[in-house]
């Protein structure tokens, strides 16, 4: 039973350790909640609840951004916008290039129409 309360004691301070240690290094934009020195205050004087609190509510993961995260190419307006810039100046050029072709299809056929 000792050994298992030593052990017990070893592990929850290194997790300790480690959750002071990742708290303090992550930049401030990683922070959920409160700003980095409570969640800091929080950890150090509330030993393992603090450690647990901190990796399931105030560490923001690397793919969860929040507002940094960049949309999706159909929800950013200035995406579609630039999107369909292009595509209306596409669109334009071909009907130009028709526009072109047909006039010179018109000019070199019959002059004039043999319908009544």
């Amino acid at each position: 039973m000792a050994r298992l309360l030593i052990i017990g004691g070893f592990l929850a301070a290194v997790f300790w350790v480690f959750s002071i240690v990742d708290c303090s290094v992550q930049p401030a934009t990683r922070h959920r909640g409160v700003p980095k020195a409570a969640w800091i205050a929080i950890v150090v004087l509330i030993p393992v609840i603090g450690g647990i609190l901190w990796f399931t509510i105030g560490r923001r993961r690397a793919n969860d951004q929040g507002t940094l995260r960049m949309p999706a190419p159909d929800d950013d307006p200035e995406f579609l916008r630039h999107i369909g810039k292009y595509d209306q100046d596409a669109r334009i050029r071909r009907l130009e290039e028709e526009l072109a072709r047909l006039e010179d299809e018109t000019d070199d056929g019959p002059a004039a129409d043999t319908r009544s």
